[in-house]
Protein backbone atom coordinates (compact mmCIF):
# COMPACT_ATOMS: atom_id res chain seq x y z
CA UNK A 1 0.00 0.00 0.00
CA UNK A 2 2.82 2.38 0.66
CA UNK A 3 3.42 2.23 -3.01
CA UNK A 4 -0.17 3.36 -4.22
CA UNK A 5 0.52 5.98 -1.27
CA UNK A 6 3.46 7.39 -2.90
CA UNK A 7 1.63 7.89 -6.25
CA UNK A 8 -1.41 9.44 -4.44
CA UNK A 9 0.48 11.65 -3.30
CA UNK A 10 2.28 12.78 -6.35
CA UNK A 11 -1.20 12.92 -7.76
CA UNK A 12 -2.28 15.29 -5.35
CA UNK A 13 0.71 17.39 -5.54
CA UNK A 14 0.41 17.39 -9.22
CA UNK A 15 -3.39 19.06 -8.68
CA UNK A 16 -1.98 20.91 -5.67
CA UNK A 17 -2.00 24.75 -5.77
CA UNK A 18 1.53 24.71 -7.05
CA UNK A 19 0.86 21.84 -9.35
CA UNK A 20 0.42 21.44 -13.24
CA UNK A 21 -1.85 23.38 -14.72
CA UNK A 22 -3.13 20.83 -17.35
CA UNK A 23 -3.70 18.59 -13.95
CA UNK A 24 -5.47 21.18 -11.47
CA UNK A 25 -8.09 21.90 -14.10
CA UNK A 26 -9.30 18.30 -15.14
CA UNK A 27 -12.41 16.50 -14.03
CA UNK A 28 -14.15 13.86 -13.91
CA UNK A 29 -16.18 14.64 -17.11
CA UNK A 30 -12.95 15.76 -18.85
CA UNK A 31 -10.99 12.76 -18.56
CA UNK A 32 -13.53 10.36 -19.61
CA UNK A 33 -11.66 10.23 -23.64
CA UNK A 34 -8.07 9.57 -22.18
CA UNK A 35 -9.56 6.88 -19.62
CA UNK A 36 -11.19 5.45 -22.83
CA UNK A 37 -7.68 5.64 -24.82
CA UNK A 38 -5.68 3.95 -21.81
CA UNK A 39 -8.53 1.54 -21.45
CA UNK A 40 -7.86 0.36 -25.10
CA UNK A 41 -4.18 0.96 -24.86
CA UNK A 42 -4.13 -2.10 -22.10
CA UNK A 43 -6.17 -4.21 -24.68
CA UNK A 44 -3.74 -3.75 -27.05
CA UNK A 45 -0.72 -4.82 -25.01
CA UNK A 46 -2.82 -7.76 -24.24
CA UNK A 47 -3.85 -8.46 -27.71
CA UNK A 48 0.00 -8.14 -29.05
CA UNK A 49 1.21 -10.15 -25.73
CA UNK A 50 3.66 -7.73 -24.83
CA UNK A 51 3.76 -7.69 -21.00
CA UNK A 52 6.25 -5.09 -20.54
CA UNK A 53 3.85 -2.49 -22.44
CA UNK A 54 1.46 -4.14 -20.77
CA UNK A 55 2.98 -3.21 -17.70
CA UNK A 56 3.25 0.77 -18.54
CA UNK A 57 -0.48 0.84 -19.54
CA UNK A 58 -1.66 -0.53 -16.41
CA UNK A 59 0.18 1.71 -14.61
CA UNK A 60 -1.64 4.26 -16.76
CA UNK A 61 -5.05 2.87 -15.93
CA UNK A 62 -4.08 3.02 -12.49
CA UNK A 63 -3.27 6.69 -12.53
CA UNK A 64 -6.88 7.58 -13.77
CA UNK A 65 -8.46 5.28 -10.78
CA UNK A 66 -6.23 7.61 -8.41
CA UNK A 67 -7.14 11.26 -10.13
CA UNK A 68 -10.45 10.55 -9.86
CA UNK A 69 -10.95 9.19 -6.30
CA UNK A 70 -8.53 12.08 -5.60
CA UNK A 71 -11.45 14.48 -7.64
CA UNK A 72 -14.19 12.94 -5.36
CA UNK A 73 -12.09 13.26 -2.56
CA UNK A 74 -11.87 16.98 -2.96
CA UNK A 75 -15.46 17.27 -3.05
CA UNK A 76 -15.79 14.70 0.11
CA UNK A 77 -17.82 11.93 -1.81
CA UNK A 78 -15.66 9.26 -1.86
CA UNK A 79 -11.65 8.55 -1.70
CA UNK A 80 -9.02 5.47 -2.18
CA UNK A 81 -10.22 3.81 0.73
CA UNK A 82 -13.90 3.83 -0.23
CA UNK A 83 -13.09 2.70 -3.45
CA UNK A 84 -11.27 -0.37 -2.05
CA UNK A 85 -13.90 -0.88 0.77
CA UNK A 86 -16.76 -1.37 -1.77
CA UNK A 87 -14.76 -3.47 -4.34
CA UNK A 88 -13.80 -5.73 -1.75
CA UNK A 89 -17.28 -5.87 -0.43
CA UNK A 90 -18.69 -6.88 -3.95
CA UNK A 91 -16.39 -9.69 -4.24
CA UNK A 92 -17.33 -11.59 -1.09
CA UNK A 93 -21.13 -10.98 -1.86
CA UNK A 94 -20.05 -12.39 -5.18
CA UNK A 95 -18.58 -15.34 -3.99
CA UNK A 96 -20.53 -16.29 -0.60
CA UNK A 97 -19.92 -20.44 -1.81
CA UNK A 98 -16.34 -19.22 -1.13
CA UNK A 99 -16.28 -16.94 1.95
CA UNK A 100 -19.32 -17.70 4.34
CA UNK A 101 -19.78 -21.49 2.56
CA UNK A 102 -22.84 -20.97 1.92
CA UNK A 103 -24.53 -23.34 -0.27
CA UNK A 104 -25.49 -22.11 -3.65
CA UNK A 105 -28.01 -23.74 -5.49
CA UNK A 106 -27.52 -24.93 -8.88
CA UNK A 107 -30.84 -23.14 -9.86
CA UNK A 108 -29.77 -19.97 -8.32
CA UNK A 109 -29.44 -17.38 -10.93
CA UNK A 110 -27.19 -14.49 -10.56
CA UNK A 111 -28.26 -11.98 -13.11
CA UNK A 112 -31.86 -12.25 -10.91
CA UNK A 113 -29.95 -12.36 -7.70
CA UNK A 114 -28.13 -9.11 -8.81
CA UNK A 115 -31.32 -7.35 -10.16
CA UNK A 116 -32.71 -7.66 -6.70
CA UNK A 117 -29.53 -6.56 -4.52
CA UNK A 118 -29.53 -3.63 -6.52
CA UNK A 119 -33.33 -3.17 -6.78
CA UNK A 120 -33.22 -2.86 -10.39
CA UNK A 121 -36.92 -2.74 -12.49
CA UNK A 122 -35.78 -4.60 -15.44
CA UNK A 123 -33.48 -7.46 -15.81
CA UNK A 124 -31.93 -6.04 -18.57
CA UNK A 125 -30.89 -2.67 -16.43
CA UNK A 126 -27.30 -2.08 -15.71
CA UNK A 127 -25.59 -2.01 -18.67
CA UNK A 128 -24.06 1.07 -19.39
CA UNK A 129 -25.25 3.37 -22.15
CA UNK A 130 -21.57 4.12 -23.49
CA UNK A 131 -20.74 0.61 -23.93
CA UNK A 132 -19.54 -0.64 -27.34
CA UNK A 133 -22.50 -1.93 -29.41
CA UNK A 134 -21.11 -5.66 -29.71
CA UNK A 135 -19.79 -5.77 -26.31
CA UNK A 136 -23.41 -4.38 -25.51
CA UNK A 137 -25.54 -7.04 -27.68
CA UNK A 138 -23.68 -9.78 -26.23
CA UNK A 139 -24.44 -8.51 -22.39
CA UNK A 140 -28.02 -8.12 -23.51
CA UNK A 141 -27.97 -11.26 -25.18
CA UNK A 142 -26.40 -12.62 -21.92
CA UNK A 143 -28.97 -11.30 -19.37
CA UNK A 144 -32.24 -12.68 -21.81
CA UNK A 145 -30.60 -15.72 -21.78
CA UNK A 146 -30.46 -15.95 -17.68
CA UNK A 147 -33.76 -15.05 -18.08
CA UNK A 148 -34.99 -18.25 -20.13
CA UNK A 149 -35.39 -16.16 -23.16
CA UNK A 150 -33.08 -17.56 -26.11
CA UNK A 151 -32.68 -19.84 -28.80
CA UNK A 152 -33.27 -24.02 -28.30
CA UNK A 153 -30.27 -24.64 -30.33
CA UNK A 154 -27.74 -23.59 -32.81
CA UNK A 155 -29.54 -24.37 -35.86
CA UNK A 156 -32.29 -21.80 -34.90
CA UNK A 157 -29.54 -18.71 -34.60
CA UNK A 158 -28.22 -19.76 -38.35
CA UNK A 159 -32.02 -19.77 -39.73
CA UNK A 160 -32.25 -16.79 -38.27
CA UNK A 161 -29.13 -15.23 -39.52
CA UNK A 162 -30.34 -16.58 -43.19
CA UNK A 163 -33.30 -14.62 -42.38
CA UNK A 164 -31.74 -11.63 -41.78
CA UNK A 165 -29.91 -12.02 -45.05
CA UNK A 166 -32.99 -12.06 -46.91
CA UNK A 167 -34.24 -9.46 -44.87
CA UNK A 168 -31.81 -6.83 -46.09
CA UNK A 169 -31.26 -8.17 -49.75
CA UNK A 170 -35.30 -6.49 -49.75
CA UNK A 171 -35.03 -3.31 -47.66
CA UNK A 172 -34.76 -0.71 -50.41
CA UNK A 173 -34.99 2.93 -48.06
CA UNK A 174 -31.43 3.68 -46.20
CA UNK A 175 -33.05 3.68 -42.63
CA UNK A 176 -34.57 -0.15 -43.52
CA UNK A 177 -31.15 -1.25 -45.02
CA UNK A 178 -29.85 0.21 -41.34
CA UNK A 179 -31.91 -1.67 -39.71
CA UNK A 180 -31.86 -4.73 -41.14
CA UNK A 181 -27.91 -4.51 -41.01
CA UNK A 182 -28.09 -4.20 -36.97
CA UNK A 183 -30.54 -7.32 -37.17
CA UNK A 184 -27.89 -9.16 -38.59
CA UNK A 185 -24.94 -8.03 -36.86
CA UNK A 186 -27.14 -8.66 -33.81
CA UNK A 187 -27.55 -12.10 -34.98
CA UNK A 188 -23.94 -12.72 -35.43
CA UNK A 189 -23.18 -11.52 -31.61
CA UNK A 190 -25.46 -14.17 -30.80
CA UNK A 191 -23.84 -16.99 -32.97
CA UNK A 192 -20.79 -16.06 -31.39
CA UNK A 193 -21.82 -16.34 -28.18
CA UNK A 194 -23.05 -20.11 -29.09
CA UNK A 195 -19.55 -21.02 -30.11
CA UNK A 196 -17.93 -19.51 -26.58
CA UNK A 197 -16.46 -16.31 -28.70
CA UNK A 198 -16.91 -12.87 -27.67
CA UNK A 199 -17.83 -10.90 -30.97
CA UNK A 200 -15.62 -8.05 -30.11
CA UNK A 201 -12.57 -9.76 -29.99
CA UNK A 202 -13.26 -11.61 -32.96
CA UNK A 203 -13.84 -8.93 -34.63
CA UNK A 204 -10.64 -7.09 -32.83
CA UNK A 205 -8.60 -9.72 -34.57
CA UNK A 206 -10.11 -9.31 -38.03
CA UNK A 207 -8.99 -5.34 -37.70
CA UNK A 208 -6.24 -6.21 -37.07
CA UNK A 209 -5.33 -9.15 -39.76
CA UNK A 210 -7.02 -7.05 -42.03
CA UNK A 211 -4.53 -3.78 -41.15
CA UNK A 212 -1.44 -6.29 -41.61
CA UNK A 213 -2.15 -7.58 -44.78
CA UNK A 214 -2.98 -4.29 -46.36
CA UNK A 215 0.48 -2.32 -44.88
CA UNK A 216 1.85 -5.91 -46.58
CA UNK A 217 0.36 -4.78 -49.84
CA UNK A 218 1.57 -1.49 -49.15
CA UNK A 219 5.09 -2.50 -48.49
CA UNK A 220 4.66 -4.62 -51.85
CA UNK A 221 3.80 -1.95 -53.81
CA UNK A 222 6.51 0.35 -52.12
CA UNK A 223 9.32 -1.85 -53.11
CA UNK A 224 8.08 -1.71 -56.28
CA UNK A 225 8.12 2.11 -56.61
CA UNK A 226 4.09 1.76 -57.22
CA UNK A 227 0.76 3.33 -55.56
CA UNK A 228 -2.19 1.47 -54.79
CA UNK A 229 -3.69 4.34 -57.14
CA UNK A 230 -1.57 2.95 -60.12
CA UNK A 231 -2.08 -0.85 -59.95
CA UNK A 232 -5.10 -2.61 -61.34
CA UNK A 233 -7.25 -4.30 -58.84
CA UNK A 234 -6.64 -8.07 -60.39
CA UNK A 235 -2.72 -6.98 -59.24
CA UNK A 236 -4.05 -6.11 -55.84
CA UNK A 237 -6.70 -9.01 -55.48
CA UNK A 238 -2.91 -11.27 -56.59
CA UNK A 239 -0.98 -9.18 -53.55
CA UNK A 240 -3.72 -9.62 -51.36
CA UNK A 241 -3.52 -13.45 -51.66
CA UNK A 242 -0.07 -13.23 -51.32
CA UNK A 243 -0.65 -11.70 -47.69
CA UNK A 244 -2.57 -14.34 -46.76
CA UNK A 245 -0.40 -17.13 -47.27
CA UNK A 246 1.81 -14.73 -44.88
CA UNK A 247 -0.66 -13.84 -42.50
Amino acid sequence: MKKIENLLSTIKKLRGDNGCEWDKKQTSESLIPYLIEEVYEVIDAIDKKNRNNLLEELGDLLIHVLFQCDIANDKKEFNLNDVILVANQKLIERHQHIFSKKEISKNSNWELNKQNIKKRKYRLDGIPINLPSLIKAERLQEKAASAGFDWENINQVWNKMEEEIQELKKAKSKDEIEEEAGDILFTVVNLCRYFNISADNALRKSNYKFLKRFNGIEDQLRNQSKQFENVSMDELNNLWNEQKQII
